[in-house]
């Protein structure tokens, strides 16, 4: 499915570098997202940064969501993840992505203007209707909940 998503460049230095998120390889689910800093920013042991892309989107409707997603290289080899996990962009937010990078590590890490810090992926979204009702159908699992299925 192609989807054309509206792109604006927000900050006068992400003209200076390619800040438009693009697809790396061919087979690439994930844009990467770089740091629209003017200067290098320290993030300490357990520290969160709000890193701001340069960059606003707009998504056509609502059956498409952005989700950023961090980066497996910073997260396995240097503890650096975002504190939200994933982030969701709904089609109605039009303002800047940013991302809020927490530091897991026991080490200070920076971030230089133009490094890659997460990845922008689109996936379809189901608007589900919730109806109320005062019993659900019984399934084998049921309510079982956390290692209710054995497996570990």
């Amino acid at each position: 499915m192609d989807v054309c998503i509206k792109t604006k460049l927000l900050r006068k230095n992400a003209g200076q570098a390619d800040f438009i998120p693009a697809y790396a390889t061919p087979g690439s689910a994930g844009m990467d997202l770089k740091a629209c800093i003017d200067e290098a920013v320290v993030i300490k042991p357990g520290q969160i940064a709000k890193i701001p892309t340069g960059i606003a989107i707009q998504i056509p409707n609502s059956y498409i969501g952005g989700f950023v997603f961090p980066r497996s290289g910073l997260s396995s080899k240097h503890g650096i993840s975002l504190i939200n996990c994933v982030g969701v962009i709904d089609s109605d937010y039009t303002g800047e992505v940013v991302c809020p990078v927490v530091n897991h590590s026991d080490k200070e890490f920076i971030i230089n203007p133009g490094d890659r810090i997460a990845q922008l992926v689109f996936m379809p979204v189901c608007n589900a209707s919730l109806i109320q009702v005062e019993e659900l159908q019984e399934t084998e699992r049921g309510s079982g909940g956390f290692g209710s299925t054995g497996l570990k």
